[in-house]
């Protein structure tokens, strides 16, 4: 069943490294800003959270749970793309599958 988890952070942009003094080379400031909204109660009473600890992004959704990278090195300097494809590994290890369409984020699980 996919379900809308929440809009994206508009305001997450403002926190990119060129628009603060974030020296962290991976955003952390925007990350943070990012997946702070994911952490919700489904309709159904399923909690999911999301958590980033140093490079590590957690995702959990129930009692499925996944751990993802940020990789600056092999997948972009750009935070934006790091955290993308942190999350989808995150999400893929809890075998849950993550979409951003239309300004929202989904979850199937």
């Amino acid at each position: 069943m996919k379900v809308k988890l929440c809009d994206v952070s508009a305001a997450a942009l403002d926190k990119l490294p060129q628009h603060t003094d974030d020296k962290s080379g991976i955003g952390v400031h925007y990350v943070d800003a990012y997946i702070k909204p994911m952490n919700v109660k489904l309709e159904d009473g399923t909690p999911v959270k999301c958590k980033r600890r140093g490079l590590k992004i957690v995702f959990s959704a129930g009692g499925k749970k996944g751990e993802g990278l940020m990789r600056r090195l092999e997948v972009s300097t750009d935070p934006v793309v790091m955290l993308n494809a942190a999350l989808q590994e995150a999400a893929k290890a809890a075998g849950i599958e993550l979409a951003v369409e239309d300004g929202a984020i989904f979850v199937t699980i």
